[in-house]
């Protein structure tokens, strides 16, 4: 296989290897977009910030706009249903030093799309375009949508919301290959991210099943997009980001990480996470990280029951360093 992968601009941010870190509530904070971005993410995206909680200044939202140097380049989502509090929302990230802003218009979650914001802006495209224009309008960084292919199977509105997108100043278009109806169930539909990459002019970043480098391989190949967007996959494995890379440029698979390597990266990763929100939080927050770093792993249900019974970061440290020296023998 010839090297498939090709450098991408959106707007003055530069991508070498146009693989990127989804954004996702509860995994992309602060320490672990460093440590994604450290194994090879060439661009990285916050948690999706609320417009409203940065309206009314909402101290947890207001902590979701700290940025670490070693982030950079990096993506800050908000999300919202009226453009003049998502303009607000767009200057106070760009302020905050974000290199792009980024649009939530894919979110699936019941009491986000009830309010009329993620997903439901698929329902209503003008309203949808309007939020883009004052965003765009807001700002001077690039601003970026992400999206799904549509509300359910009858409603494939991606390519209209995305020539809409265009026409309103976006940068790029970020395309999750399901519908608001299949939440994450199924399979993410290839052919339908295909048709919006035809519609625009912009750069189409590919969403969706992608856990690996074939999987990696197949969306730039089997769509024509021109980036790919890593979710789930990225979940307690930041390992994916170089074995993509090298996948795309070879065609080889590289080899997994070590079981000591796991291990090795679950206590730094519950490091990183006490020295940036306590060790309460953190000590909680770690249980769902080390459960996906662990994830078939051998002793990981034993490991995983000692976890949630510790107390400290010593107890959380002594259940994982003991498994560590065992696999390490």
């Amino acid at each position: 296989m010839n090297a498939i992968v090709k450098a991408v601009s959106i707007g003055p941010v530069h991508l070498d290897i146009p693989v990127i870190l989804a954004p996702m509530a509860g995994v992309c904070d602060m320490p672990y977009r460093v440590i994604a971005r450290r194994y090879g993410a060439a661009l990285v995206c916050t948690e999706m910030i609320s417009d409203k909680g940065l309206w009314y200044h909402n101290a947890h939202t207001q902590e979701m706009l700290h940025i670490d140097v070693r982030e950079h380049p990096i993506s800050m989502q908000i999300f919202g249903a009226e453009p003049a509090t998502m303009a607000q929302a767009a200057a106070v990230v760009e302020e905050a030093g974000a290199d792009i802003v980024d649009i939530n218009m894919g979110c699936p979650v019941k009491k986000v799309v009830k309010n009329g914001e993620g997903s439901a802006l698929m329902q209503d495209l003008p309203r949808a375009e309007a939020i883009i224009a004052a965003v765009v309008r807001a700002v001077s960084i690039p601003v970026t949508v992400k999206m799904r292919t549509g509300w359910d199977d009858q409603s494939f509105t991606a390519p209209e919301l995305a020539r809409r997108a265009e026409q309103a100043g976006a940068a790029a278009i970020t395309v999750h290959g399901r519908t608001r109806e299949q939440f994450y169930r199924g399979k993410a539909d290839l052919g339908k991210i295909k048709r919006v990459v035809e519609a625009v002019s912009i750069p189409v970043i590919g969403n969706g099943d992608i856990i690996d480098g074939p999987s990696a391989a197949a969306m730039l190949l089997q769509t024509g997009c021109q980036a790919i967007m890593v979710g789930r996959g990225a979940q307690g494995n930041p390992w994916i980001f170089p074995q993509i890379r090298y996948y795309l440029q070879t065609g080889q698979q590289m080899a997994p990480p070590s079981p000591a390597e796991r291990y090795k990266q679950v206590l730094e990763h519950f490091q990183a996470l006490i020295e940036y929100k306590g060790e309460y939080t953190a000590l909680r927050e770690m249980r769902s990280h080390a459960s996906w770093y662990t994830k078939g792993m051998y002793g990981s249900a034993s490991l995983r029951e000692r976890i949630n019974r510790a107390q400290n970061p010593g107890e959380f440290r002594e259940a994982v360093t003991d498994i560590l020296h065992t696999v390490s023998l």
